[in-house]
Order: structure tokens, then sequence, then C-alpha cells
């Protein structure tokens, strides 16, 4: 696993920070990267078997110190984790249905996204610092790549903020879309009156 970028930002901006780490393959790979070097909290959805929830979550949370609490439980335990310092693990983009959810473009096709990364970031007072984890060619290894800390973020208005976040995800993808988790259906939820897709 190679690093580039500033693993330690969270130690330095004086402030809460939110890795935002889009559903791409690698993106396990790169939180057991993450979690060897620095305690952090992530929300994570469970899965449908009691097995396979059990054996992501102790092996999400086999180094360090980390936080981990399910969607179901709600965003409070974690936001109150982000105020104490303690780094967000934050992969909002999936489709989580129409509750809390805006349609922003994604793709050039509305696509229900929460506006979570806003709404957490405003509450926290935390910088967002994109991460993404690439798989490299052949098996021969990932690549965590984190950017720089986005500007001006969060703005005033949640849904352009949303946007942003989307419009940073599609150039990712567009750098390799065999790896974005497509099987997530992120257009599964549609505006009214549309057909379903899936």
């Amino acid at each position: 696993m190679r690093i580039e970028g500033n693993i330690r930002l969270s130690e330095q901006v004086g402030q809460p920070v939110m890795w935002l780490m889009p559903h791409f393959v690698g993106l396990d790979a790169g939180l057991s990267r993450l979690t060897t070097l620095i305690d952090l909290a992530c929300v994570y959805a469970n899965q449908k078997s009691e097995i396979m929830n059990r054996a992501l979550l102790d092996g999400r949370t086999r180094f360090g110190d980390q936080r981990f609490f399910s969607r179901q439980e709600g965003i409070r335990a974690a936001l109150t984790e982000l105020r104490r310092g303690r780094p967000l693990y934050y992969l909002p983009d999936m489709d989580y249905g129409p509750r809390d959810a805006v349609f922003v473009d994604f793709f050039g096709n509305p696509a229900a996204t929460i506006t979570g990364l806003s709404r957490v970031a405003k509450a926290a007072g935390a910088s967002v610092v994109p991460c993404v984890t690439r798989m490299k060619p052949g098996g021969a290894g990932y690549v965590l790549a984190i950017h720089p800390a986005w500007d001006n973020f969060p703005g005033p208005d949640a849904v352009a903020d949303t946007r942003r976040m989307n419009a940073f995800i599609e150039t990712c993808v567009l750098e390799m879309p065999e790896q974005y988790f497509w099987t997530h259906k992120r257009f599964k939820t549609r505006p009214e009156g549309e057909a379903r897709w899936y």
C-alpha cells in the first residue's frame, strides 16, 4: 500500500477532519491501512448476513482503537467522536433511498444522494479531505491517495455541496470506471414519476 498525501493531516489542521472515501473496490484496503496509523470513527451499513457483518466489522476494527457505528444507529455517536477530534471515515455515495436525500447530478442523471457530508462537516466544524484507494494493475497492491482538504466547504447550500461531492467522485470514476462499486445501484431511487432503472 503506497500512501500519497498527508496521512497526518487530522493532527495538524486544528479542527476535526472527515475523510471522504467514495465506494471504490479498494476502500477496505485503504481503511485497513489508515487504521494501522490513526484511530478513527466510521459509519457503516449492516450486512444482511450476521456472519458476514461480524466478519467485516472484526476485520475493519482489528487495528488500533476504532469506533464503528452502524447506519441504523444514526450519525450522533460518530458526530460526537468527530467533535472530540477523532477523524471520521465517511462513505456517503450510496443510494439510501429518498429519506434525507436530494436528487443531484451524477454523470448527468439525477441520483438520490444524502447531504450528510455537508451537514456533518458544518455541525462539527470539520475539514473534508477526499481519499481514494486505487487497485494497481496486475494485483501489484494499492495506492491510497489523500487529496488536499477542500476550501470553502461546507458552503451555505447543502445541495450545492452535495453536487460538489458527486462531481469529485465523477472525476475519480473517469480515472478508473472499472473500480467503482456500480453494484450498489447508484440510481436505484428515481424522481417521482420516473421509471425504475433496475
